[in-house]
């Protein structure tokens, strides 16, 4: 398996849709709670992240098969070959410029790619000097920003495909990203492998300045992170099996 670790009930490649709301069906037809299933047409892609598109669509990435899936909303679904063998596609995003952006954890020496897709299923990749690419986010200014767990990094590309990288603490193992209500980047720093940075959550500015704060429950392993509707930065706990909030 390739740099991220995905847990995965069967070996059969499936989206899952969810319809939801408060009282009768949910905006995407059916009952509350109804599950409709969409399967993959390559088996074993291990489907990692998924993100709404310009176009109207779902697109995800296959983490297994080296491939960038693209779903209507009735479920019909279309898959593009990543150029880059074995790249190990995690999180992908929607671009300021209209296209879609993803992280390839996988991509080998002598660094790891940024891959940009458009609605057209065109692949172009970026090569980043430093390791681990995973998470990936759209910035307040326009350019998509991502972490690199093993480089201890945060990367900046443009939508031309510059990439800037800015120092974290060694060892911290940059993990999920996205972008704050401050107009700054936040992230998780779960501990690298070395278990030499500590954890906590990072911010860092569009210049590349970054800060830490430390996370309550020491070695908490902080992992995903979003910003809530309240204003406030939330992220996952893995090792402290909690829900955290942060204020920016």
């Amino acid at each position: 398996m390739n740099m991220r670790m995905v847990r995965t009930a069967a070996l059969c490649a499936t989206l899952v849709v969810i319809a939801g709301g408060c009282g009768g069906g949910g905006s995407g037809g059916g009952s509350v709670g109804t599950v409709t299933e969409f399967a993959i047409p390559t088996a074993n892609s291990q489907p990692t992240g998924i993100t709404s598109g310009p176009d109207g669509n779902l697109w995800f990435t296959e983490n297994n098969t080296n491939k960038i899936g693209k779903c209507t909303t009735a479920g019909v679904i279309t898959e593009f070959t990543v150029p880059t063998a074995n790249s190990g596609p995690s999180e992908i995003v929607s671009g300021s410029d209209g296209n879609l952006w993803f992280a390839e954890g996988g991509a080998g020496a002598p660094g790891v790619k940024v891959g940009r897709c458009t609605t057209s299923g065109t692949i172009t990749e970026f090569m980043a000097p430093g390791t681990g690419i995973f998470g990936i986010a759209a910035g307040p200014d326009g350019n998509l920003w991502f972490t690199e767990f093993y480089n201890a990094g945060i990367g900046r590309v443009t939508t031309t495909g510059t990439i800037t990288e800015f120092a974290a603490t060694s060892g911290s193992g940059p993990n999920g990203i996205a972008s704050g209500p401050d107009g700054n980047l936040w992230f998780t720093q779960r501990g690298a492998p070395s278990g030499t940075g500590g954890t906590g959550i990072g911010r860092c500015t569009t210049a590349g300045v970054i800060t830490v704060f430390p996370t309550k429950t020491a070695g908490a392993t902080p992992y995903s992170i979003t910003r809530g509707p309240d204003g406030n930065m939330w992220f996952t706990e893995n090792t402290a099996n909690n829900i955290a909030k942060i204020v920016p």
